[in-house]
Order: structure tokens, then sequence, then C-alpha cells
């Protein structure tokens, strides 16, 4: 057994090594790269798979197998964050990285008028840029989430989240991300990332979110 972790650590720091490092362009952070944590996830899962056939061979074959898939899910995300961060500079859209899911946080004052679910014409061309990177990466699902502040009734807040989270997810389809890949959920109230005591607050939990994670399987 202790043949096979060390023949599984050094495959994965192999594998890993040339990307183990990145710096993050907009904040200048060193960090470990998201393909060479795939790739190390990786070849420690395939590892553990092989190792159930009871031999370093099998061990090792599969922390090959691994961090080569790993690695290739984290460099396709690594790849579409980048382009996502290029295309939506500058628009207010927020991008957060984590692990190997992207998430865009898109403020409700530029993308819908209050108590509005029709998408600002102002904004199209920000989900237009969104639409066009999605199209290139088309190996990811697209979860298209509304939320809300606690201003009104609980139902109306709910049906409010719904309603935008559809209204965005139906202008991707509408420039051509595919309808499977898309899905669209409202929680109203219930998410908040700030407190809702104050105006600024009530302004950063009325949003929507796109969260993209690679497909499976």
């Amino acid at each position: 057994m202790k043949s096979k972790v060390t023949g599984v650590l050094a495959v994965a720091a192999a594998l890993s090594l040339s990307a183990c490092m990145t710096t993050d362009p907009y904040t200048g952070e060193q960090k470990v790269s998201n393909t060479a944590k795939g790739a190390g996830l990786g070849a420690l899962a395939g590892a553990a798979i092989g190792a159930i056939a009871g031999d370093d061979e099998a061990a090792i074959a599969g922390a090959v197998a691994g961090a080569a898939i790993g690695g290739g899910i984290g460099n396709y995300m690594d790849r579409q964050e980048q382009e996502l961060r290029a295309e939506l500079a500058s628009t207010g859209v927020r991008v957060q990285r984590n692990g190997d899911n992207i998430r865009l946080i898109m403020p409700g004052n530029i993308t819908f008028a209050t108590d509005q679910s029709a998408v600002r014409p102002e904004f199209y061309s920000t989900l237009n840029s969104v639409s066009k990177v999605l199209a290139k990466y088309n190996q990811t699902s697209v979860m298209v989430e509304g939320h809300t502040d606690n201003v009104g009734s609980d139902q109306y807040n709910l049906n409010l989240s719904i309603r935008r989270a559809e209204a965005v997810g139906n202008y991707l389809v509408a420039q051509g991300v595919s309808v499977p890949r898309i899905r669209a959920l409202g929680y109203g109230e219930t998410q908040p990332i700030a407190a809702n005591a104050t105006d600024n607050g009530r302004a950063q939990n009325r949003r929507v979110e796109i969260q993209l994670s690679p497909v499976q399987g």
C-alpha cells in the first residue's frame, strides 16, 4: 500500500508541476491553478479506483487517467473564466471562481427595472457577451438563479425571482445557448448575501446569478 501511495503522489506531482502556480491577472495574487488542482485530485481519485484492483500498476494507471481528466476540466474552466472576465470587464457583473464552478453575479439595478422581470435593453449587450462565451464552451451546464431583497411578501418575491431567472435563461436561449444546458430557479429572499437592514444591503441582494459547472459524464 505504501508503494501505491508513493507512486500516486509522484504521478500527481509530475502531472501538475508545470501548471502548479498562476498569477491572478486582476489581483496579482499567486495561487495554485485550477488545472493543477484538478490534475492532483483526479490523480488521487483515479488511483483509489485502481487500488481496488490490488496492485501498484492499476493504481498508477488510474492516477494517470484521473489526472488527465481532472486537469483537462480545470484547464477548460480556467480558459472559460479568463474569457468571461475579459468580456465582462466594466459591465458591473462580478465573476467568481469556486473550484471548477464559475459564478456570474448580476446586480438587479443593471439587469431589471424596479419590480419588473423584463431584461433591460441596455443589458442585452452584456448577456450577448455571456452567450458568446457559453457557445464556445458548450461543455458546461448553466444554472440561472433569481434573488430578491425582503421587501414585500415571501410569495411575491419568490415569483418575481423565478420570472427574472426565466427571463435571463430565455434570453440566453434566444442567443443560441441550447435549452438542455439551462435551468432557471428562483429563491426569493431566502439567500441574501448582505443584510437587508440597509439600502445598500438590499441592493446587493437583488440580483441574478449564473453558475457554470462542467458537464459530468
